[in-house]
């Protein structure tokens, strides 16, 4: 849903710039639906579409294709560990009220090559453009190094992915691009976003829903927590003092 808005307050904007010229985009993905099983490693979605122009020829211009498959918004808290008379304990800490729980991005040319600084803050295009809504009350100095964290560490996990270049564009028309799906990625609805710009511009903009959910005995655990978490929480220590009970008499047998 916040992606759809920021595209449906800003890309008016864009349009106004080429009134009764806007091309416009038809997006799919080759999933709308992913199932979670255990054994579920990750996934390479697809995105593609095609640019229809009011006349029906590509434009003399070059047109880029930038496409963002976002993850929903989580708040989160970074914590940063000191060695204190040889123990690691936790230090300062910064809170962010919404960073993506995924986010991965293609383009058909570096971001740079094919929009400004503030165009692409705008419409987020690429890791260090998205807008983290810190929090906390720490120095500006402190916040960036946390957002740098952050982002290092959702890269480390997969789940912030670069592909710059990464986008096919076929007779300036087709387009198409690849992009993967970490198997740390929680459940939830996700977006994949279409920008299509032209001489620095992005003149129009088109969203597709995924949906990721688990089956069987995993879902099962997750409705389980998420509905009836005080039990949950029961039946989890219960098995927890079962298991060391029984590790311990099968010990002492031994």
């Amino acid at each position: 849903m916040k992606s759809r808005l920021r595209i449906a307050l800003l890309l008016p904007v864009a349009l106004l710039l080429g009134a009764g010229k806007a091309p416009m985009l038809v997006p799919d993905v080759s999933q709308r639906e992913i199932v979670i099983q255990y054994s579920f490693t990750g996934a390479e979605l697809l995105l593609f579409g095609a640019i229809v122009y009011p006349d029906g020829r590509p434009p003399d211009e070059r047109a880029d294709i930038v496409v963002v498959l976002k993850g929903p918004d989580q708040s989160i808290v970074m914590r940063e560990k000191q060695k204190v008379a040889g123990i690691w304990v936790n230090a300062d800490s910064a809170r962010f009220r919404s960073a993506p729980s995924f986010y991965a991005m293609a383009s058909s040319r570096p971001i740079d090559k094919i929009v400004d600084d503030r165009t692409a803050a705008i419409f987020e295009l690429g890791v260090d453009k998205l807008q983290l809504s810190p929090a906390s009350l720490n120095a500006s100095a402190d916040i960036e190094r946390f957002q740098k964290g952050l982002v290092d560490l959702r890269r480390r996990n997969g789940l912030f992915v670069e592909r710059q270049g990464n986008v096919e564009i076929t007779d300036g028309v087709l387009y198409r691009a690849r992009l993967p799906l970490s198997a740390r990625v929680i459940v939830g609805d996700y977006t994949a976003e279409t920008f299509l710009v032209q001489d620095g511009r992005v003149v129009a903009a088109a969203v597709r829903d995924i949906t990721i959910r688990k089956s069987g005995f995993e879902r099962s655990i997750a409705q389980a927590a998420q509905n009836w978490s005080f039990f949950y929480g029961l039946v989890a220590i219960a098995m927890a003092v079962g298991m060391g009970w029984a590790a311990g008499a099968i010990a002492k047998r031994l």
